[in-house]
C-alpha cells in the first residue's frame, strides 16, 4: 500500500511539473532582417513576457528551412507556431507538418494556399486587407496629385510589380484601381517587376521604366511595400527627377518610411499606409496561446487595417498605431 501511495505521489509530482511549464511557441518568419518582421518579434516578445509563454523565433527563407523549423520546434517541445512563409504555395506541407509534429499552426500576414492557390481555411490568419490598403495609397496619390493642380495626361504611374505574392498584387491593384477611379489613364501605368521584394530590387526596376519612358512630366509611384516605393524614388533621383515631380506612397510605416519622412528636406517618398505590426506580432501569438489552452480557436481570418501617413501628421499616426 505505501508502495503504491509513494507511485501516486510520483506521478502526481510529474504530471504537475509538466502542467507548471509554460507554454512556448514559434514566431517563423521568411525574411527575418526586414524591419517588419523585426517589429512583429519585438511586439510577439511583449506578449511573451506579459502573458507568460516562451517564443522561439526562427527566420525561414526557404521551404528547406521551413520544414527543419517545424521539426525543430517538435523537438524543443513547442506546442505550436505563427508564420509567415516564404512561399504561400507551401501552405499543405506546411500543415502537414504541423500535424505530423503536434503542433498547432496560425499564419500571419501572407496567407497559406492549397495546391489550386486556394486559402487552406482550418489555418487561422491574421492578415492585411491588400487590395483596401491599396486603395488608401492611391487615394493619397491621387488627392496630393490635385493638390500640385498636375494635370494627369502629363502623369506617369509606376507600378513596382511582384505579383506572385498574392497580398503583393492586392495591394498594387488596389492603388491602380484607385488612380484608374479618379480619371488616371490607363496607358499611363507603366509595370515595373522586380526580382526580390527589397529597395535594391526595386530601384533596378523602377529605373527600366523611368528610362523607357521619359515622356512624362511628373512621376507617382506605388508598391507592395516602403521599400518597393523608395527604389523607385531613389532611381528618379538618379534621373533627376525631384519632389516637387514625383510622389510615391508605400505601405508599412516601418524604419524605412520613418527615416525618409525625417528627412530635414522633402523627398519624393510623400508618406506611407501604416501598418500595425504590433496586432500582428503581440495578438497572433496570443491567439495561438489561448488556442493551445484550450480556450478557443482563433477567428478562421483577421484582417487589419492601415492609416495614411505624411511628414504633416507622422507622429499621429505613430502615437495612433501604437509605435
Amino acid at each position: 500500500m505505501k508502495r503504491t501511495l509513494l507511485a501516486v505521489a510520483a506521478l502526481c509530482a510529474v504530471t504537475f511539473a509538466h502542467a507548471a511549464d509554460p507554454v512556448k511557441i514559434g514566431f517563423l518568419v521568411k525574411q527575418a532582417e526586414e524591419p517588419w518582421f523585426q517589429d512583429e518579434w519585438r511586439y510577439a516578445e511583449v506578449a511573451a513576457k506579459e502573458k507568460g509563454f516562451a517564443l522561439v523565433k526562427i527566420g525561414i527563407p526557404n521551404g528547406e528551412k521551413t520544414m527543419a523549423a517545424i521539426d525543430n520546434l517538435a523537438a524543443q517541445k513547442a506546442q505550436g507556431f505563427v508564420i509567415c512563409a516564404p512561399d504561400v504555395k507551401l501552405g499543405k506541407a506546411i500543415e502537414r507538418a504541423a500535424k505530423r509534429n503536434n503542433l498547432k499552426v496560425v499564419s500571419v500576414d501572407d496567407r497559406l494556399v492549397d495546391g489550386s492557390g486556394k486559402p487552406i481555411e482550418s489555418i487561422p490568419h491574421m492578415g492585411i486587407s491588400g487590395y483596401a490598403i491599396g486603395k488608401q495609397v492611391g487615394e493619397g496619390i491621387v488627392a496630393e496629385i490635385k493638390a500640385r493642380k498636375w494635370n494627369m495626361a502629363d502623369v506617369g504611374a509606376i507600378r513596382v510589380a511582384y505579383d506572385q505574392l498574392p497580398t503583393a498584387k492586392e495591394r498594387t491593384t488596389g492603388a491602380i484601381d484607385a488612380l484608374k477611379a479618379a480619371g488616371f489613364p490607363a496607358a499611363n501605368i507603366i509595370d515595373a517587376p522586380q526580382a526580390k521584394t527589397d529597395t535594391e530590387n526595386a530601384f533596378n526596376a523602377a529605373n527600366i521604366a523611368l528610362t523607357k519612358n521619359a515622356k512624362f512630366k511628373h512621376w507617382v509611384a506605388v508598391g507592395l511595400n516602403d521599400e518597393a516605393v523608395l527604389g523607385a524614388v531613389r532611381a528618379a533621383e538618379g534621373r533627376g527627377i525631384k519632389a516637387d515631380n514625383m510622389i510615391g506612397i508605400g505601405i508599412g510605416g516601418a524604419k524605412a518610411a520613418e527615416s525618409e519622412l525625417s528627412k530635414p528636406a522633402a523627398t519624393a517618398f510623400f508618406g506611407s499606409v501604416m501598418i500595425s505590426a504590433k496586432e500582428h506580432g503581440y495578438q497572433t501569438s496570443v491567439n495561438l496561446v489561448n488556442w493551445i489552452n484550450g480556450k478557443g480557436t482563433p477567428p478562421a481570418e483577421i484582417l487589419t487595417k492601415g492609416m495614411l501617413m505624411t511628414r504633416a501628421n507622422q507622429a499621429e499616426v505613430r502615437k495612433a498605431m501604437g509605435q
